[in-house]
C-alpha cells in the first residue's frame, strides 16, 4: 500500500494504467538482483560493454532498463554500501521517461540520478547532469563516480574555470577517487556522464554557436539531461539570461559618420517614432535625404544593407 502511495505522489496521478506500467519494471529489476550479486567485479564492469552492444544491435534503452538499473543497484551496494529502494528505482524510471520526480531532502535523489544516467550513457551520446552549483557538480561526480567506475563508465565535472575527469582508472579497489585529473573542457564533454551547473552548460552552448568550425565546439550534443532542483533552474534561474559579450568588430568611426546625419532630420517629415514598439521608421523624404548624403541610389539595396543598419541605429 505504501508503494502505491509513493507512486501516486511521484506521478501526480492515481491512474491505474500508469501504475500497471511501472510495477512490472520494478519487479523485473528486483528479480535480477541475485543475478548481479553473483557477478565478479570484472563481470560487473563489463556490463556496460555488453549493454552497449545490445543497444547497437537494435535493443532500445527501455528494453535495457531492468538490467541497467539492476547493475547500478549492485554497484552502489558494493562501492557505497547503499542499496536503491523500490521507490528510488521508481524515481529513476520516471526520470528516464522525461518526467519530473519530486523527492524530499534525504530521500536519495543523488543516488536516484545514477540509474537513468547510466542507462542513457549506453547510447554513446553522453549524459548531462545539471546541478545548482559548482560544489555539488564536483561532489556528486566524485561521489557517484565510484558507482560509474565499477561499471566501466567515465564521469566528469565542469567547474567555472576548469574541468575534471574521473576515469575508471582513477579509483582504488574500494571505489574511492585517488586523484583529480584536470582536463580540457572538450574532453570533459567526451565523458560518458558530465556533471555541471546550468550556467556552465548554457555558456558552453553559446560559445559553441560562435565558433566557425565544428572541431572547435566543446559539446558533442545534447541527447539526455537530468536536472536537479528543476523548479529553481527552469523557472527561477530562467529569469536571468545568459549573455556573452565581446569587443565590437565594427569601426567606431562608422557610428560617428552616421550620427552626423540625424540632427538634420525632422520628426514626422523625415521619420516617425513608434513609442509602443520603441522603433523608428524613415519616411520617403528622410530616405531621399540620406541617400543624397551617402551618395547612393537606393539605401535598401543589398549592397547598401550595412549602411541602412547604421542609419537606423543612429
Amino acid at each position: 500500500m505504501a508503494f502505491l502511495k509513493v507512486i501516486t505522489k511521484i506521478l501526480g496521478s492515481s491512474d491505474g494504467k500508469a501504475l500497471d506500467k511501472l510495477r512490472p519494471l520494478v519487479d523485473q529489476i528486483n528479480a535480477l538482483e541475485a543475478v548481479y550479486e553473483a557477478k565478479s567485479p570484472g563481470e560487473l564492469k563489463d556490463v556496460s560493454n555488453i549493454l552497449r552492444d545490445d543497444f547497437e544491435e537494435g535493443r532500445s534503452l527501455d528494453d535495457l532498463l531492468p538490467d541497467a538499473f539492476a547493475a547500478v543497484r549492485e554497484a552502489a551496494k558494493r562501492t557505497l554500501s547503499q542499496r536503491h529502494f523500490d521507490v528510488q528505482l521508481l524515481g529513476g524510471i520516471v526520470l528516464h521517461q522525461g518526467k519530473i520526480a519530486e523527492m524530499r531532502t534525504g530521500e536519495g535523489k543523488t543516488l536516484v540520478a545514477t540509474l537513468p544516467a547510466f542507462l542513457n550513457s549506453l547510447s554513446g551520446q553522453g549524459v548531462h547532469v545539471v546541478t545548482v552549483n559548482d560544489y555539488l557538480a564536483k561532489r556528486d561526480a566524485e561521489w557517484m563516480g565510484a558507482i560509474y567506475n565499477s561499471l566501466g563508465v567515465s564521469v566528469s565535472a565542469l567547474q567555472h574555470d576548469y574541468a575534471s575527469l574521473f576515469h575508471p582508472d582513477d579509483f582504488d579497489r574500494n571505489g574511492n577517487s585517488v586523484k583529480e585529473k584536470r582536463t580540457p573542457r572538450k574532453e570533459a564533454y567526451a565523458a560518458d556522464i558530465t556533471y555541471g551547473t546550468n550556467n556552465d552548460f548554457g555558456f558552453d552552448y553559446l560559445r559553441d554557436n560562435m565558433v566557425d568550425i565544428a572541431e572547435g565546439r566543446l559539446q558533442r550534443g545534447r541527447a539526455f539531461a537530468i536536472v536537479d532542483e528543476v523548479d529553481n533552474i527552469l523557472v527561477d534561474e530562467a529569469r536571468t539570461p545568459l549573455i556573452i559579450s565581446g569587443p565590437s568588430q565594427q569601426n567606431p568611426n562608422e557610428y560617428s559618420k552616421y550620427a552626423k546625419i540625424v540632427p538634420s532630420l525632422r520628426e514626422q517629415e523625415d521619420y516617425s517614432v513608434e513609442e509602443k514598439h520603441r522603433s523608428v521608421s524613415l519616411t520617403q523624404n528622410g530616405i531621399a535625404k540620406i541617400e543624397k548624403f551617402l551618395k547612393v541610389d537606393n539605401l535598401y539595396d543589398a549592397e547598401n544593407f550595412g549602411q541602412a543598419h547604421f542609419v537606423e541605429n543612429a
